[in-house]
């Protein structure tokens, strides 16, 4: 077995590293009562988010759009995949009413993959854009966008519309992607980036999970992949098994493995570097658009 892949095998119970404190403090109890009272639909509860109260604290909040079933079944991913909805061309605005509600400071947006639409979801991606400038203009803005299959007049579309960051992550290493992304390409993900960048986005963003199977040199080969498409910041977490269904963890990396990414993305030049085991792709996300 390599060494370089055994920082600690998976054991019944999760190691002490990612035991998470409960949400506490005023302003948490009062975004968890806004969610409730008006049914808003945020990532960071039906994803059950270990940083929610954190984010939540700063004034950060993730939303999911275009529905919640994927037309794609990526091995890590618990979202639903099947026949996607039907388009809510009124959910530009009851996202950006949310924010309003919130009182959000900095909101990410993400999606499922909507391959069955003919824009793979761009409108509403740009329409939902548009209503959030339009309702919370001090309100800043992360897009966390798919891959849209590398079609360029729809990754235009998302630079049109000037969110001060893109992103789309990485999810894994080279040799890894099929099984991990299946539908997926790894150089297709690298291209977007590099395109985003180079065709006027101020700030792009990428992160991958650890845990898969990975080697110590195939994620340090991944962290200059991405820098070589010249994105700015990189988020590096923890995998956790969604399901008995989805992929199994190959291990728990430990906090010194992922200060190490952290330190040698410091060195490669990457503006932020998010690493640690419970580090998310929004993550401190209103810092990056510093």
């Amino acid at each position: 077995m390599n060494t370089d892949q055994t920082s600690v095998l998976p054991p019944k119970g999760k190691p002490k590293w990612l035991k998470v404190k409960l949400p506490v403090g005023k302003k948490y109890t009062d975004l968890r009562g806004l969610v409730d009272k008006y049914k808003l639909n945020t990532i960071c509860t039906s994803g059950s988010c270990p940083n929610m109260g954190e984010c939540w604290g700063e004034g950060t909040a993730t939303f999911m759009i275009l529905g919640n079933i994927c037309t794609r079944s990526c091995g890590f991913c618990g979202v639903k995949t099947g026949r996607p909805e039907t388009v809510d061309w009124d959910e530009p605005e009851k996202v950006a009413r949310s924010i309003k509600l919130m009182k959000i400071k900095h909101a990410v947006l993400t999606s499922v993959d909507r391959d069955d639409l003919k824009d793979m979801g761009t409108i509403i991606w740009t329409e939902t854009v548009k209503a959030i400038r339009r309702m919370n203009p001090e309100t800043t803005l992360e897009t966390l966008i798919p891959d849209f299959q590398g079609v360029e007049k729809h990754l235009d579309k998302m630079i049109e519309v000037a969110p001060e960051v893109i992103s789309h992550n990485m999810e894994t290493v080279k040799r890894l992607t099929r099984e991990v992304r299946i539908q997926a390409k790894y150089e297709r993900s690298l291209e977007v980036l590099r395109y985003l960048k180079a065709n006027g986005q101020r700030r792009t963003k990428t992160g991958i999970m650890l845990g898969l199977g990975e080697t110590k040199e195939e994620v340090i080969e991944t962290l200059h992949d991405i820098k070589n498409a010249n994105v700015d910041v990189v988020t590096i977490g923890q995998y956790l098994q969604p399901s008995k269904n989805h992929l199994p963890v190959q291990r728990f990396v430990t906090p010194d493995e992922f200060a190490e990414y952290e330190k040698i993305g410091k060195e490669l030049g990457f503006r932020h570097v998010e690493s640690g085991a419970l580090v998310r792709s929004s993550y401190k996300a209103h810092k990056h658009i510093l």
